[in-house]
């Protein structure tokens, strides 16, 4: 229902002999080195999209990223400490062929499940932070994402540190059935108690986060920050319309339509996330980490 909505590859992969018509007028690049917008259309050099948080250098198109890659970005150098990794999916409903769908995304993602939860610095500052990643099952929330993000929360609120949460998602995962649904609600009590010791929660949303994701812990942060272009929705654009018998307006679920409406905070660009989040630390009192992470 919602697989129209998603952009199921981060870019396109372009051979040199797509640049030009004229094979023969083409240099001698090695194949699998340039990329192709999904904005502006324009050809860009691997190595050039790379250096630049992987964000188009022509229109500031925000191309997706992996959960490590986006930990690059954020915490400070070798402070990241992956936590709960042997929490892994089981098959509560006996559906078929879901273990060995689940081993095939591994082996594609090089990740155990669709979220790494962890704790590190930004900036010297330690929070707690769940980053979830579309490679692996469009980033669905199963019994193994749950229970990771809500001991996560868990763990934070014991150590009264904050909570960053990096979402992308297209929602509870199918072969789950109810036991994915639930995830919303037990997720959403250990937030609860994290914000009853006073304590800050950022939301961050990326491309996409819909579904049961949207419906809960995406939207319950104390502030919500989305990256540019974002999918931000619960159904889907067809559904709705088909429902409300209207057309919607083309720029319905992003990011910049979420703002408008006050769903949405801030968008704040790739470049600048890391120190948004350490001047927004800094504004409720959280301090640099001098002793390290323990």
């Amino acid at each position: 229902m919602l697989k129209n909505l998603f952009r199921k590859k981060e870019y396109i992969q372009v051979k040199p002999r797509d640049l030009e018509d004229d094979k023969s007028t083409l240099p001698n690049i090695p194949e699998g080195k340039w990329i192709r917008c999904n904005k502006c259309k324009n050809i860009i050099y691997i190595d050039d999209l790379n250096s630049n948080y992987n964000v188009c250098i022509n229109c500031g198109f925000h191309f997706n990223i992996g959960a490590k890659t986006r930990i690059n970005h954020i915490f400070d150098e070798n402070s990241f400490v992956y936590m709960f990794e042997d929490i892994l999916t089981t098959n509560p409903l006996e559906f078929d062929n879901y273990e060995e769908k689940i081993n095939q995304n591994k082996d594609k993602s090089n990740l155990n499940e669709a979220v790494i939860t962890g704790q590190g610095n930004i900036h010297g500052k330690r929070v707690c932070a769940a980053i979830m990643d579309s490679n692996f099952m469009m980033g669905s929330m199963g019994c193994a994402v749950g229970e990771k993000i809500t001991r996560l929360v868990e763990y934070a609120t014991k150590r009264e540190l904050p909570l960053i949460i990096f979402t992308a998602s297209g929602g509870a995962r199918m072969q789950e059935g109810i036991f994915s649904l639930m995830q919303m609600a037990k997720i959403s009590q250990a937030i609860a108690r994290h914000d009853s010791k006073g304590l800050l929660y950022l939301s961050i949303i990326t491309n996409p986060t819909t579904g049961g994701v949207t419906a809960s812990f995406a939207m319950q942060g104390d502030m919500i920050i989305a990256e540019p272009g974002a999918i931000i929705g619960f159904a889907g654009r067809r559904v709705i319309e088909n429902t409300i018998r209207q057309k919607l307006p083309d720029e319905f679920q992003t990011s910049e339509f979420a703002v408008e409406k006050g769903f949405v905070d801030s968008i704040v660009k790739r470049h600048d996330m890391k120190n948004y989040i350490s001047k927004t630390l800094s504004l409720h009192g959280v301090c640099e980490n001098l002793l390290g992470i323990s």
